[in-house]
């Protein structure tokens, strides 16, 4: 049996180049169905990625880890995909991509930005990805380069374990962290990051997105690195509470009183609380564990990525052996698919076809 794949684009206002993105992943590749998620788009997205020949579903509240939760719920195949819809990236290699993902196996496989034009990655974006990674690399592990690439293949056990718990662009940082905590197999291929096609626009803002993905990481750090966050913690709180108790304790030797008798209550105090910190930190440390066993577990009970020869030959003969048979699957998904659409523009009911 021939593993699956899907393709999922997240697009908000990309009618200049999705289009392109969609003609481009069906060339690579010719089995795969191709999902366009429109994230409350006011131009004409939605007709040009139908006109592309992708199946379009919406997910009206705004921001790409929306859109991520939704699709990795929705949408079930041994690869998924994921790609922006705005060009930047070179869909053309999905192939390599997906192709090495069955190789290893892997549990992901990310497209490491390679820029090819000048202006494609401005100089505050390029930083902050550069000073965001060394963060994670830092708290997490060594086994990434390209910590914000949107270009990424995953598993079948990968998606279904995945929390999905970011609202906006943070979720490639919670995918890269959620891969290195658990020790997940990764690997990267290098791929060609270029300018925006004429007529679209960034939905990037530096410093915001900057802050929130610093956030994210440090909030995941606290909740994945308890001991390490709560021991530097309670290491500061000693440290102020050594440096007061001092000038008392050196009076106490020298005089045998206590007359700062509020230092002393204020250093114990900070010392007691320090203490009690780095116990919570040891309690959340345990939890943390649990958590992470049913997370691997849950990992488990998918299987690993099938390797398929035909599949892995590097593209040779796929659009000749499987491509026809794959292509009238995704004829027939297309037309389920605008069928429900017809109706619940009727306003009937419909019920969910499958990923």
């Amino acid at each position: 049996m021939e593993p699956t794949i899907a393709c999922v684009v997240p697009c908000h206002n990309e009618e200049a180049a999705v289009g392109k993105v969609v003609r481009d992943l069906r060339a690579a590749l010719p089995e795969a169905i191709v999902y366009v998620y429109d994230n409350a788009s006011t131009d004409r997205t939605v007709e040009v990625a139908r006109e592309a020949g992708a199946i379009v579903r919406q997910e009206p509240r705004k921001g790409k880890g929306n859109v991520i939760r939704r699709a990795f719920a929705d949408v079930a195949a041994d690869a998924l995909l994921i790609i922006d819809g705005d060009d930047t990236y070179d869909a053309s290699r999905a192939r390599d991509l997906v192709n090495l993902l069955f190789d290893g196996p892997y549990d992901q496989v990310v497209g490491a930005r390679r820029v090819t034009d000048d202006g494609a990655y401005r100089a505050g974006h390029a930083a902050g990805n550069k000073l965001l990674t060394g963060a994670v690399r830092s708290l997490f592990g060594n086994d990434v380069t390209d910590m914000l690439s949107g270009y990424r293949v995953f598993s079948q056990r990968f998606v279904k374990s995945f929390p999905a718990l970011a609202r906006e662009f943070e979720t490639e940082t919670e995918m890269t962290i959620h891969a290195l905590h658990l020790r997940l197999p990764t690997a990267e291929v290098a791929v060609d990051y270029r300018v925006r096609p004429a007529g679209g626009e960034s939905k990037l803002r530096t410093y915001r997105d900057g802050w929130r993905i610093l956030r994210v990481i440090l909030d995941l750090a606290r909740r994945e690195r308890p001991s390490l966050v709560h021991t530097v913690i309670a290491g500061v709180l000693a440290l102020v509470s050594v440096v007061l108790g001092i000038p008392v304790i050196a009076d106490f030797v020298r005089t045998g009183t206590v007359p700062r008798l509020p230092t002393a209550v204020l250093a114990a105090a900070i010392m007691t609380i320090a203490t009690l910190v780095l116990l919570v930190g040891y309690i959340l440390e345990s939890l943390m564990h649990m958590r992470q066993e049913q997370t691997r577990l849950v990992h488990l009970s998918y299987p690993a990525p099938a390797y398929s020869p035909r599949l892995t030959a590097r593209g040779a003969g796929i659009g000749a052996v499987s491509g026809r048979k794959t292509a009238a699957s995704r004829r027939n998904a297309i037309a389920l698919d605008a069928e429900q659409q017809r109706d619940l523009e009727q306003g009937q009911e419909v019920s969910p076809s499958d990923g």
